[in-house]
């Protein structure tokens, strides 16, 4: 029993010997002042949080700590302490020697002597910076989430309502919701994956990671290759550039290089000043043939570059379809280094 253990070796040590060695190796500052607010003891934690030693701060008044803006709380602490009543969890904030501020929670007790005479107050205070920046970040992070989570269903929406309206057979509608959906979902798993990591509105995703997940289910042996600088594209940009791609390969697919087993693509991505350029170039595939229908790719190609604030070109050469994908450094940032 941890009572018969104090009592066996009590005529050993003293009572306030544990005490003290209690309070010292408290990693919260344990501190004491009288009713006129002078600090009457100092353990190690309160030289830890504060930056002052005992020898400093024993004998000063307990303001020495207290930021000007909030002088005013320390008459009523005291007024609380002298009507016998506990100040609970105060949170405020306090000033270290060096001059920094530090968030902090206070716990404040009476002190009575012998005749049960309040004489002092002894004050615990706990450093809750590293948990109020968890807080503010945690927040940050759900802010984050909901405009992410706002932007896929309107993307999902939009997708749905355009392709129901392009005049496709049933099946064919279903089908192509089904792919680009599934495009957005798979951009949104690198989003997620590196978002975790990093701050909010910071998460970016590795263009090269991105371009080549969205072309994961065209591949064929090696008629793909995608090759460039290290890319990095802001993650609120993400799933739209993983739609823009996804719809250069359905079209691919279904008219270019990528619709006859002999067909190849390569995507290559390069850094001009203010720029990181997508270059997509496909051979050996059907003669291209220009199309200006103003079908629901064409209208979800336009909203999306919108989006991304880019520009897109294309080269219908006999050789196949050159497109031209320029996106400015706000929404991306490439390296020089050559993977």
């Amino acid at each position: 029993m941890v009572g018969e253990g104090v009592g066996e070796i009590g005529d050993e040590v003293d009572i306030r010997d544990w005490l003290a060695a209690l309070i010292d190796g408290s990693d919260d500052a344990i501190i004491s002042k009288d009713l006129a607010g002078r600090i009457q003891s100092w353990n190690t934690g309160a030289t830890r949080i504060f930056g002052y030693t005992a020898e400093e701060a024993i004998g000063k008044p307990i303001t020495m700590l207290i930021p000007e803006d909030r002088l005013d709380e320390e008459p009523g602490i005291l007024a609380q302490i002298r009507r016998g009543e506990r100040v609970d969890h105060f949170e405020t904030i306090r000033r270290r020697k060096d001059g920094s501020d530090i968030e902090l929670s206070l716990t404040i007790s009476p002190i009575r002597n012998a005749a049960g005479v309040i004489v002092g107050a002894s004050k615990i205070a706990r450093d809750i910076s590293h948990r109020r920046l968890s807080e503010e970040r945690l927040h940050l992070l759900m802010g984050e989430m909901q405009h992410r989570i706002k932007n896929l269903f309107a993307l999902a929406n939009a997708i749905v309502s355009l392709s129901a309206r392009s005049g496709s057979a049933v099946d064919e509608v279903v089908s192509a919701i089904h792919a680009r959906l599934s495009a957005l979902a798979r951009a949104q798993e690198l989003t997620l994956g590196d978002w975790q990591g990093d701050a909010p509105g910071e998460a970016s995703v590795d263009l090269l990671s991105l371009i080549n997940t969205v072309l994961e289910p065209y591949r064929d042996g090696d008629c793909i290759i995608v090759d460039g600088v290290s890319a990095q594209v802001d993650g609120r940009a993400a799933t739209s550039l993983a739609l823009l791609i996804h719809e250069l390969a359905t079209n691919a697919a279904k008219y270019g290089a990528l619709s006859v087993p002999e067909g190849c693509l390569t995507v290559l991505i390069e850094h001009y000043a203010g720029a990181t350029v997508i270059s997509w170039e496909e051979t050996g595939g059907p003669k291209p043939v220009q199309t200006i229908s103003p079908g629901f790719g064409s209208r979800l190609e336009a909203g999306l570059i919108a989006a991304l604030g880019a520009r897109i070109t294309r080269d219908w050469s006999e050789l196949g379809l050159r497109a031209s994908i320029s996106l400015p450094d706000k929404d991306s940032h490439a390296s020089t280094a050559q993977n």
